[in-house]
């Protein structure tokens, strides 16, 4: 069983119009449409993608 921390993320809003890398950082994160949730592990690579994009997304602890 992993111990590593995780974290719940859920698009709230369009990724339409928006920057380029602001979109390829939610599909490197593997969020694909809007209100698709996904469990990533909280690392300090994916928590750059996350506070990037952070005005489209939910963010929950796991």
């Amino acid at each position: 069983m992993s111990t590593a921390k995780q974290v719940k993320l859920t698009l709230v809003k369009s990724l339409n119009g928006r920057l380029e890398s602001h979109i390829q950082c939610a599909r490197g994160l593997g969020i694909r449409r809007m209100n698709n949730s996904v469990v990533v592990i909280d690392t300090p690579e994916n928590r750059g993608m996350i506070n990037k994009i952070s005005y489209l997304l939910k963010v929950e602890e796991v």
